[in-house]
Order: structure tokens, then C-alpha cells, then sequence
């Protein structure tokens, strides 16, 4: 039986090709996207051991919320008392800063939206245990206040020289307003580069920047020229252990001071970062879970159709001898050897996904270009079991359906299911809908944990089960077809509807793995477009003021800039919002600031307390987090901020309002005293509407690339254009999904014309051209393609408003359908029916009519 199976595999090597290849592609995704998280994982374990010394000294409570330094800093006295340690060797300070941005000659700026833009001191401390850590690879290290280094990376990417003068833009207040003589100005600094600083050995800063001063010069800059450090890296003398000098250490720390191992900094900071990005890994292996659910269909409707056609075979190893067993594990044997072979091309297609997905990140910053890629044994696990399960699971049931079959009826041939097999499938497809949408509500509007893979298995089991349905349910659907082929394109189309009805099974389970795919992109597309529309009426109904300034990158800027607009002829008033994170109970909370003499211009409805019950310890609350928490006017909430644990008084409670989009308001002045830094996040800008005033407030950013003006309409626009490329991303990971529908749409295609050889041969004596033979099958086609794509937009339409209905309570009030997108998928599968008839139609037309007619 084994020797029978493996034989019967080599001899259908074409027909199993496409199904090997959809194993092949949701195996790539899951081998990708953890080579891909091994390697980020990696990479950033090494540079945080690399950037950290042997123990490091720093403030309590830094790197609360988003790991920022904070305003709390260290007397630059405790380096020289630290250094005389038993067991120091040194003892360095360090002047670290977050928003240092350097502009590259042309006018870009280097940075991205993921990885920081890092400044501060120069130093030649070593690393922790030892390890060569950022040292000047070429030029030396600055001097003065004019001088500046770069990392090589940075330097490559913004096409400086040595010698030559660096555009930066800090986002501290005092690195722009010391530098100024008279009237505030916000001229970006420009320093000479003097020396490109990296890793000897090897190794990146994985996409982050780096530009470093002397110590006086960033003390100046980023500290506002106190004599102070944001940290200290003690050094380790030979043989002393990080332990033992941590303890010594903490034996002379001043109170608010904490010590803690480079190992332990780095395995912070590390596991931080990759918590963060951790959606990235969860994100790509959802969709090659889709991928291989797409898959698997087209696997059964394969297997089905070779087990089918080899009834005769097997029935004739019944005949033989052979057991229901046997029979079932010699179909069992070829899907295995399947697995095997599709997991093992799928590893190497994970590698190049995984060097696509390295240099897609790239472009948004993240550059692990210096990284090897990583190949962990769980890669490899992961790979092989995905594969070999998936496809051994699809096989399952074709099997044993086969196997039932008596010698003698596979023998006639006559292997269509009876009617009690669909009315079964009926019965059971309706089940798992009625399953899916209670774990789907449940998903979607109970408080239960974990909603998000709640309302994922409900989908997931509505999808199965209207998959499993849709034989019976596409009947009428099939009836139809026929009589419009057979009006339209007579005794051809008449053909073609009776060839998609012969076997409603296979025809509904092709038309499945469309479905999915279809169903989950109409589904993205009522989210984005409802989400876009939430955001147009939000900002329609609450957009105050007249400009909006705030950075590209998305962090902070320097609050001169709002001092000098300030001033301008015409401008009102300024009103400046500043944004960080900080910790209650080990969560992580959002938090805001604003003058409370700003409040009244934000139009924040107040509905409980004091609109003026903003600043000296009291803060307001976000209606709906508020109810969430359970606190209320003259509660008490205790905080972790830099600065330490800070305990606020419920001033008020607002509503939900995305001018503030952060649960608690603080007024500025807390805001500092909390020790994060003074820049500003966003600037709402009040004028009288004179003419020429916005060019005057363009000038002021002129210099800044990163700093920009919008009035409603443009800043409403790049509200939208996160949300637009994020469904394009969704629409881009899907298309692999429908590729893979599309090839099962060829397979069957093309196994049926095998099935039908003599058939066909027959249509052809008694007079069908081969023209009207590709037509019949272009025909056919389509039904499938259509079918698939009616039942995917509608369950996608219902998928997308349950979703949005769900989400309604958090800003995102509109539902809007795109008809117009869904109007386009209905016709794209119109095409891609015909696109996927060209290979099985072009094969059926070459057949020898003579053979094809002798053939059994």
C-alpha cells in the first residue's frame, strides 16, 4: 500500500503543484514572521547590551510609561562619590535626550515613526562585561559647542562629510531659545560633524539616530546648563561581578536614586521595545493563519477530486484485499509526503518574506539591515508541523469519504454524494454560524477578556459554516446561472451551468476560499471607510480654533515655536497640548496637558464638577474611562510619573472628546512637576482670519521640516492617511490569501477538464469548436468566481457593521459602506474568473479528440 500510494503521488506530480503551493505560501508567512521576530528580538538584545554599562545609576521611576528620560536628573557630585566605589574601576555621567532629529542636505529628515531620535553627551564609558559598546569609527570626538558626531548609519543616510555643518532639530525649549540673541528664535542647530561613531565589531542601532555633544555642550542644550546627568554607568573592575557592584553601589545612592545591573537594564529595555512591536509578529501570523484556512480548501477540493477519479483504483485494492484503513492512510501517506514538501519550500520562501518584511520596516525606520537572520529551532517546528497538520487535515475527510465507498458501486463510477450527505453538511453548516455569532457577540460586546480572539473564532466558525452550507445554499444561485447562460449563450452556456451544478460540493467548496478572503476584505474596507468617516465628523463637529501645528514623527517640539507665533500680528491666542505616558497599578496611562486657562477654548464639555478644577494637584477625567474606573468629582488617583508616585484630586469629569484623546488631564505646571520634559505635542492656533496669516505661521516652521501647519481640512487629511495605509497593508497581506483562492479556482478547473477528458472529447465529434470549449469553461469559471465573491461581500458587509457597531462607544460613530469599492470586488471576481479559465481552457482545447474519447 505504501509503495501503491507513493507511486500514485509521482504519477500526479502537475495535479498536486497548486495545492502544494498554497501550503507553500501560509507556511512562508509563519516561517517568515518568526525568522523576522527572532531577528528583531536579537538585534535588540545585543544593542541594549552594547548601550548599557556594568551598572547603571539613574532616578526612581525612570522610564516610567514611554521609557522617555525624564526632567529628573542626577547631581553631577554623585559621579565622583561613585567612582570611588570599592569595586568601580569609573564612573561616567550621561546626558540622554529623545527628539533629536538631524535633517538630512536634502531637507528630509533622517528619522521615522518607529525607532528614536537619540542626542546627548559623548562618552567612552565601555559597556557592561566589557563589550566594545558606540565608539568613534572615524574622525574624533566633539569639542565645543559647535562640534557634533553622528552614527555612520545616520551619516550614510543624510549624505554629510567630515567637516561639514549638520542640520538638527532638538525638540527642547532651551536648545533653540539660549541660542538666540533678542526675539525667541527657531533656527535649527548646526553644528560641524566631527566624527562618525558605531559599533567596531559590528552591530546598529537598528535605525535609530545618534547625535552626540561634548558633555558641557549637551548639558547646556538638554539640561538647561545645570551641572547635572540623566544617568551614570558605573564600570566594573576585574572580577567584580555586576551583582556585587550593584550592591556597593546602592550602599552610597542619595535617596530618589536606584541601581540596577546592565543586564537587568538591558533585559528592561529590551523587553519593553519588544512588547511594543510585538503586535508586528501576532499581526503577520493571523493572515498565514488565513492563508493556510484558504489553503486547506483548496487542498480537500484537490484531494477530492483525485480520489474521485481514482475510485477505480481503489476500489480495486478493496477488491485485493486492502482495508477501509488502508485505503484511508495511503491517501493519508500522499498528504504527508504533500506537507513535507510544501513546508520545506514554504521555509525557504519564510526567508525571503522574511528579508522583504526587513526591508519594508526599513523605509519606516527600522533598519535591520546589519542583522543576520536568525533561524531558530521553533522556526523550523513551527513550519513543519503547520504544514504537515494543515495538509493531513484537509486530506481526512476526502479519505475516509472514499473509503466508504463499496468496490462495486466505485466500480460503476457513481461516487455522487447522496442527498442525505448535503442535507447533513446543511445541518451541520448552520450549527457553526449559530456558534460563530454567539462566541462573536460575545467578542464584541461582552466585558469578557481576550475579545479580540473571541470575536476571530467567530468569524472563523461562521465562515466554516457557511462553507460547509454553501452547497445547498448556492443551489438556487447554480439554477439561476444555468438559465441566464443558456438564454444568453444558448447551448454553451447551457453546458456550463450544468457542469457547475453536476457537483454543487466541489463547485461551493472552490467558491469557499474566495469567500474568505473577500468576506475579510469588504470587511476592512467598511472599517477603514467607516473609520475615516468617524474622523471627518469628529473633526467637523469638535475642531477648534483655526491651525493645528504639530510634529510629523509624531513627538514632541520645541515650545518656542508657540512663543513666536504668539506674537504674531492677528494671532489670538495659543493654546499648547502636551502628551506622555505614565503607570497606574503597572498599566500603562495616557495623559495630557493643557494652561487651565486654555480649558474654555477647547470647548471641553464639563459635565461633572468644575470646568476651572484643573492645576494644583487636580485633574479632570475622561467620561467614559472614569465610569470605567469607577471614579468620580473629589475621587483621589494615584499615578507613577517620572518624578515619582503622584496622587491627584478628581477636579471635573469631560466628555469624550478628540481634541484630548488621553483619559487624565493635567494642567502644565503639574505636568512639569511630574518630570517630563517642557515640548510642546500640538498647538491650537486662534486668529482673527486677516489675511496673510497663515504664510506668517508657515515662516515660523520654515526651517523645520518636521513642524507643520494644517488648517481643518488638511489636518482632518492626515488623520485620514494613517488609516488608508493601514487597509492598503490589510488589502496587500489578503491579496496572498486570494491568490491562493485564485489558484484553487485553476486546480479545479483544470483537475475537472482531467476528470472530463473523455467528455469533452465527445463535445468536441459531435461538433463544439474549440473556441466555444474555452467559452464554456471561461463560463464556468466565473459562476465559481462569482459565487465566491456574493457570499464573501455579503457576510463581509455584515462582518464590517457588527465591528463598527461594536466600536461605537469609542469615537468611531459613523458606518459607512463603500459601495463603490464592493461594486469593484464583484467585478474584479468577474475577471478573475475568466483570468483563472485561461490555463484549464487552453488545455482542454488541445486535446487530441480521438484520445480524448478513448480514454476511461
Amino acid at each position: 500500500m505504501i509503495r501503491a500510494a507513493l507511486k500514485s503521488l509521482l504519477g500526479r506530480k502537475v495535479r498536486l503543484l497548486l495545492s502544494t503551493f498554497a501550503i507553500v505560501l501560509g507556511v512562508a508567512f509563519v516561517a517568515g514572521s518568526l525568522i523576522f521576530s527572532d531577528t528583531l528580538n536579537r538585534s535588540f538584545t545585543a544593542l541594549f547590551a552594547s548601550t548599557v554599562g556594568d551598572v547603571v545609576v539613574r532616578p526612581e521611576n525612570a522610564g516610567t510609561g514611554d521609557g522617555a528620560p525624564s526632567t529628573v536628573t542626577i547631581p553631577a557630585s554623585v559621579v565622583a562619590d561613585l567612582a570611588e566605589v570599592p569595586g568601580a574601576a569609573r564612573a561616567d555621567g550621561n546626558v540622554v535626550s529623545f527628539g533629536v532629529f538631524v535633517v538630512g542636505k536634502d531637507g528630509k529628515v533622517v528619522s521615522g515613526f518607529g525607532p528614536p531620535a537619540i542626542g546627548g553627551s559623548w562618552s567612552d564609558a565601555p559597556a557592561g562585561h566589557g563589550l566594545e559598546g558606540l565608539a568613534i569609527v572615524t574622525g574624533r570626538a566633539p569639542e565645543g559647542p559647535d562640534e557634533v558626531v553622528l552614527d555612520s548609519r545616520t551619516v550614510s543616510r543624510a549624505g554629510y562629510h567630515l567637516g561639514e555643518k549638520v542640520t538638527i532639530i532638538p525638540s527642547t525649549t532651551l536648545a533653540t531659545e539660549r541660542r538666540s540673541d533678542g526675539p525667541v528664535d527657531v533656527k535649527p542647530l548646526t553644528p560641524r560633524l566631527v566624527g562618525f561613531v558605531g559599533f567596531p565589531s559590528g552591530g546598529s542601532l537598528n535605525g535609530a539616530t545618534y547625535a552626540a555633544f561634548d558633555t558641557p555642550t549637551a548639558q547646556d542644550l538638554f539640561l538647561g546648563g545645570k551641572d547635572e546627568f540623566n544617568d551614570i554607568w558605573v564600570t566594573a573592575e576585574a572580577g567584580v561581578s555586576q551583582g556585587e557592584l550593584r550592591d556597593e553601589v546602592e550602599k552610597v545612592l542619595p535617596d530618589g536614586l536606584e541601581a540596577i545591573t546592565g543586564d537587568d537594564a538591558a533585559d528592561e529595555s529590551a523587553s519593553q521595545l519588544m512588547k511594543a512591536v510585538s503586535f508586528l509578529t501576532t499581526f503577520l501570523l493571523i493572515f498565514a493563519g488565513i492563508s493556510l484556512v484558504v489553503g486547506a480548501f483548496l487542498i480537500v477540493n484537490t484531494f477530492s477530486i483525485l480520489v474521485a477519479q481514482r475510485s477505480r483504483e481503489l476500489a480495486l485494492l478493496r477488491a485485493l484485499g486492502a482495508s477501509r484503513r488502508q485505503v484511508t492512510w495511503s491517501v493519508q501517506l500522499e498528504a504527508f509526503v504533500l506537507g513535507v514538501v510544501g513546508s520545506t519550500l514554504g521555509l525557504g520562501f519564510g526567508v525571503l518574506l522574511a528579508l522583504g518584511i526587513r526591508a519594508l520596516f526599513s523605509n519606516f525606520g527600522l533598519d535591520l539591515s546589519g542583522q543576520p537572520l536568525i533561524f531558530a529551532p521553533r522556526t523550523f517546528i513551527a513550519s513543519y508541523a503547520v504544514g504537515i497538520v494543515v495538509t493531513m487535515a484537509a486530506a481526512w475527510m476526502p479519505a475516509r469519504r472514499t473509503a466508504r465507498i463499496a468496490p462495486v458501486q466505485a466500480l460503476r463510477d457513481d461516487v455522487a454524494l447522496p442527498e442525505a450527505t448535503l442535507r447533513r453538511r446543511l445541518v451541520a453548516g448552520i450549527l457553526l454560524v449559530l456558534a460563530g455569532l454567539g462566541v462573536l457577540y460575545l467578542g464584541l460586546f461582552s466585558d469578557l477578556p481576550h475579545g479580540g480572539w473571541q470575536t476571530g473564532g467567530g468569524i472563523l466558525a461562521i465562515l466554516l459554516g457557511v462553507a460547509a452550507a454553501s452547497p445547498v445554499i448556492a443551489r438556487p444561485f447554480l439554477l439561476v446561472t444555468r438559465a441566464t447562460y443558456a438564454r444568453v449563450f444558448g447551448s454553451v452556456g447551457n453546458l456550463a451551468g450544468q457542469n457547475a451544478l453536476r457537483n454543487p460540493r466541489r463547485t461551493a467548496a472552490t467558491a469557499s476560499a474566495l469567500m474568505i478572503g473577500l468576506a475579510l476584505a469588504c470587511t476592512m474596507a467598511i472599517v477603514g471607510d467607516s473609520a475615516k468617516a468617524s474622523v471627518d465628523k469628529s473633526i467637523e463637529d469638535n475642531f477648534v480654533g483655526d491651525y493645528v501645528v504639530s510634529n510629523v514623527i509624531g513627538t514632541g517640539f520645541t515650545p518656542a515655536i508657540g512663543n513666536q507665533m504668539a506674537r504674531i500680528e492677528g494671532v489670538d491666542r495659543v493654546v499648547r497640548e502636551r502628551f506622555a505616558g505614565a503607570e497606574r497599578d503597572g498599566d500603562r496611562l495616557p495623559v495630557a496637558a493643557v494652561d487651565p486657562a486654555d480649558v474654555p477654548s477647547l470647548q471641553l464639555e464639563v459635565t461633572d464638577g468644575d470646568p476651572g478644577g484643573l492645576g494644583s494637584d487636580r485633574v479632570l477625567l475622561q467620561r467614559s474611562w472614569a465610569e470605567d474606573e469607577g471614579l468620580g468629582v473629589g475621587d483621589e488617583i494615584t499615578v507613577e510619573m517620572p518624578a515619582g508616585e503622584r496622587t491627584y484630586a478628581v477636579g471635573g469629569v469631560f466628555e469624550d472628546n478628540p481634541v484630548v484623546l488621553t483619559p487624565v488631564l493635567l494642567s502644565l505646571d503639574d505636568y512639569a512637576a511630574a518630570g517630563f520634559p517642557e515640548s510642546d505635542n500640538a498647538l491650537i492656533v486662534f486668529t482673527d482670519d486677516r489675511r496673510g496669516i497663515r504664510l506668517q505661521l508657515d515662516d515660523v516652521v520654515a526651517d523645520l521640516p518636521i513642524v507643520t501647519v494644517k488648517d481643518q481640512a488638511e489636518f482632518a487629511q492626515e488623520q485620514r492617511e494613517p488609516i488608508d495605509q493601514f487597509v492598503l497593508m490589510i488589502f496587500a497581506l489578503l491579496g496572498l490569501a486570494l491568490v491562493i483562492a485564485v489558484l484553487g479556482i485553476v486546480n479545479t478547473l483544470a483537475l475537472s477538464v482531467i476528470e472530463r477528458t473523455r467528455e469533452v472529447g465527445l463535445l468536441r465529434a459531435i461538433g463544439l469548436s474549440r473556441r466555444q470549449l474555452r467559452v464554456m469553461i471561461r463560463l464556468e469559471s466565473v459562476v465559481i468566481a462569482l459565487l465566491g465573491a456574493l457570499l464573501g461581500v455579503g457576510l463581509g458587509i455584515g462582518f464590517g457593521i457588527a465591528l463598527m457597531y461594536a466600536v461605537r462607544d469609542q469615537g468611531l460613530e459613523v458606518i459607512s459602506v463603500p459601495t463603490g469599492q464592493l461594486v469593484v470586488f464583484l467585478l474584479l471576481s468577474v475577471v478573475i474568473g475568466v483570468l483563472a479559465a485561461v490555463f484549464p481552457a487552453r488545455r482542454a482545447a488541445r486535446l487530441d479528440v480521438l484520445q480524448a474519447i478513448a480514454t476511461e
